[in-house]
């Protein structure tokens, strides 16, 4: 007989892996669902990484390699304002990785680690199965998802040890202003913790929204683990490689506890990454403007067929109301599924305070946006008439 820990049996399943799997085998479903780019990896990476895939087949030392971590450095330094040297830089396995290995280095058993709610899915997995104990930081549609300070200093006691923030944000689709980075930098200091600010999405903003790092503001890189990755901004989700940017002893820390991981971030990788740091500008920014065009479409049409959905301005998420429906996030994500053939993410997968609520993601072709909202708006009539029918049932009663 097989023991499972029950550590491992408690963390939630995933309903994202259900989606893929359902739109792979089922060819009509038109998915909003998965967070992953649609567009093709710049020409001038896959051409690259051609030439010189057979030069990087070994393992690469425990940091990363020595040309990676210069490169990152210079481009945290002059994009990101942040005051770093290569000894606060460890190559990751895509920042997932980067997210365990912070975490693993900076709480023990029973601490306290607050997280955005609604907020990435893997957040509360990650410090679950390190045993540490997670506070969801409720963010508030009325307030635009941002955060807010009064109610975050209210969660924190003598065991809080960590805040994970996560700018620009998935689900909510929200960016953290300069303004509210530096309120939150004061309590930091003030309750002396660690943030790990994951910036993913950091290319992919959108009207007059900028993306600032937290790390950036005075004296903020001896409280902050910044982590980065090349999947969102540069579409290299298959390469899997990233960057975390901290304090030069966190970062030996999660160095040395690197080996126990994946060892080290994939050496083709971080040679291909090292180059995607110094192609023009001009592809991101083709990506962007794209996304931009099909943000503006969905997000007003989503709003037209009675779905309230707050302004997204950055990432590639719209995070929609659907509490008058009067049903889950999960039925009415199933619902959609089995009916308006179309694949949405419940809101209730980012968390306690995500119920109520359904992602949509824009990392697709515009047509296919348009028609799976066509389909969404024919069954939203459908769902009113079945609550106008059940309410009537109980009446009756």
């Amino acid at each position: 007989m097989v023991n499972i820990s029950k550590r491992e049996e408690e963390l939630p399943g995933a309903v994202i892996a259900k989606l893929l799997k359902i739109a792979e085998e089922d060819k009509s479903i038109i998915s909003l669902g998965p967070g992953e780019p649609d567009f093709p990896t710049p020409p001038p990476i896959v051409n690259y990484a051609k030439k010189v895939l057979s030069k990087a087949t070994h393992y690469s030392p425990s940091e990363g390699r020595a040309e990676f971590i210069e490169a990152a450095c210079r481009k945290l330094r002059r994009e990101n304002k942040i005051k770093c040297s290569t000894e606060n830089i460890i190559a990751t396995t895509g920042s997932q990785e980067g997210i365990l290995l912070a975490l693993a280095c900076t709480v023990d058993v029973a601490e306290e680690v607050i997280f955005p709610s609604p907020g990435f899915l893997a957040y509360l997995p990650c410090i679950e199965l390190l045993s540490a104990f997670p506070i969801p930081l409720r963010l508030k549609e009325e307030e635009g998802f941002d955060i807010n300070l009064g109610r975050l200093q209210r969660l924190i006691d003598k065991k809080t040890k960590v805040i994970i923030i996560n700018t620009p944000a998935n689900p909510t689709g929200s960016v953290l202003s300069r303004k509210t980075l530096e309120a939150l930098a004061d309590v930091v200091v003030e309750h002396d913790l660690i943030v790990i600010s994951d910036e993913a999405y950091e290319k992919l903003v959108y009207d007059d929204a900028k993306h600032f790092s937290i790390a950036s503001l005075n004296g903020m890189l001896d409280y902050t683990i910044t982590l980065h990755s090349f999947s969102k901004s540069y579409a290299m989700p298959g390469f899997r490689i990233g960057y975390a940017c901290g304090p030069e002893k966190l970062i030996k820390a999660m160095i040395r506890i690197h080996p126990y991981t994946t060892l080290s971030a994939p050496t083709i990788s971080q040679v291909i990454a090292t180059f995607a740091l110094s192609i023009s500008k001009k592809y991101i920014e083709q990506m962007r403007k794209e996304y931009d065009k099909r943000r503006k479409f969905i997000w007003k049409r989503l709003n037209e067929i009675g779905l309230s959905t707050v302004r997204p301005q950055g990432a590639f998420y719209t995070f929609s109301n659907i509490q008058d429906f009067g049903i889950s996030s999960n039925a009415f994500s199933e619902h959609m599924l089995k009916h308006a053939k179309v694949a949405i993410m419940p809101g209730s997968e980012f968390g306690i305070y995500g119920e109520g609520y359904v992602r949509c993601s824009y990392a697709t072709a515009l047509p296919r946006i348009e028609e799976a909202l066509r389909r969404i708006e024919a069954e939203l009539g459908n769902l009113k008439q079945k609550k106008k029918v059940k309410r009537r049932f109980w009446q009756r009663r």
